[in-house]
């Protein structure tokens, strides 16, 4: 039986979350048919543009992102504090853009005047709508949904399009969250669709190092919409993703040299300062870029991490332990 997404997310231990959906029978539906010889590689181009666009009107950020032949994964952080300071017009606005709301929503944004009645219903509304607004279950349904729906438009059928369930991993620290969005951004050359990061199409790589190639500055500039790089963790530490731009772009880069069986490349520590300082032997860190999903089935972190995620959410069983204390701790 599956396990109950609220038993899944704990933002008291963490913000982050890998989410993964497959398409059915894990179909080849967003790549090339072999058979009838028909190409679907559009849609990978409207999963891409759906994912930002809702980055826009959630409170959720996309960390990294890749859109495969027949599955996506998505590394999401959740803004609940953002979700929590909105005003309720704002987040009004914000739902209205993804859907039609009620008609007391309609007439709270044109200004009309509610009986106390219809602003009690009112306040319930905006309660539900910010709540959804940093969901990470919502995000993935709207996502989920509309990509579903012009596919089978296009295909003049109905049906699913994804399995009924995306899979979710709580990333509980610095080196889960590193490993993941490394292997996340690797998956093409993983699966030898590309042989460089910046040839790695719909992927969050590649649009992170062409804002930087098309920067006159050549600064460390950043796509707006991906979460940020907000540097090595300090005591006043802006919201972002902690770590450096540069020294992740090029453990992307090192690491992938590693995957590709026409280059004998090899991690030296002395260049990777962000694996000494998350405490990464290079052997691991290859197998957590190749073998991510494959090693780790629920949330990922260090056991220090894990046992403090599972006690919040009551649950007894720690899955994957055995692999977190051998790869990260």
């Amino acid at each position: 039986m599956a396990t109950a997404r609220k038993r899944q997310v704990s933002l008291v231990d963490t913000k982050y979350y890998h989410c993964i959906s497959r398409c059915v029978r894990r179909a080849f539906l967003c790549g090339n048919d072999t058979i009838t010889g028909k190409s679907y590689e559009h849609r990978r181009q409207w999963v891409e543009d759906k994912l930002l666009a809702l980055a826009k009107v959630f409170c959720i950020d996309v960390c990294a992102y890749a859109v495969m032949s027949n599955h996506t994964h998505i590394v999401l952080y959740v803004d609940d504090k953002k979700a929590k300071r909105l005003n309720d017009k704002a987040i009004l606005i914000r739902w209205h853009k993804l859907f039609k709301g009620t008609l007391l929503t309609q007439k709270f944004l044109q200004g009309d005047k509610l009986d106390k009645g219809q602003q009690f219903i009112l306040n319930r509304t905006i309660a539900d709508y910010r709540e959804r607004l940093a969901d990470i279950s919502w995000f993935m349904r709207v996502l989920n949904e509309d990509i579903a729906r012009k596919a089978n438009k296009e295909d003049n059928c109905t049906g699913r399009f994804w399995e009924g369930r995306f899979k979710s991993q709580a990333l509980l620290d610095e080196a889960a969250l590193a490993a993941c969005m490394a292997y996340v951004d690797l998956n093409p050359i993983r699966a030898k669709m590309a042989n460089t990061p910046e040839g790695s199409d719909h992927t969050s790589v590649q649009k992170r190092l062409d804002a930087v190639k098309n920067n006159a500055a050549k600064e460390a500039k950043q796509p707006k919409q991906l979460a940020r790089f907000a540097g090595s963790p300090r005591k006043h530490m802006p919201k972002g993703l902690p770590f450096e731009l540069k020294s992740y772009l090029e453990l992307v880069e090192l690491t992938g040299r590693c995957m590709r069986e026409d280059k004998r490349g090899h991690i030296a520590q002395n260049t990777l300062p962000i694996l000494e300082r998350l405490n990464i032997a290079p052997e691991n860190w290859l197998k957590l870029t190749t073998q991510f999903t494959r090693v780790f089935k629920g949330a990922v972190g260090r056991p220090n991490k894990l046992d403090g995620y599972y006690a919040h959410l009551e649950v007894k069983r720690r899955t994957g332990i055995s692999h977190c204390e051998k790869l990260l701790a």
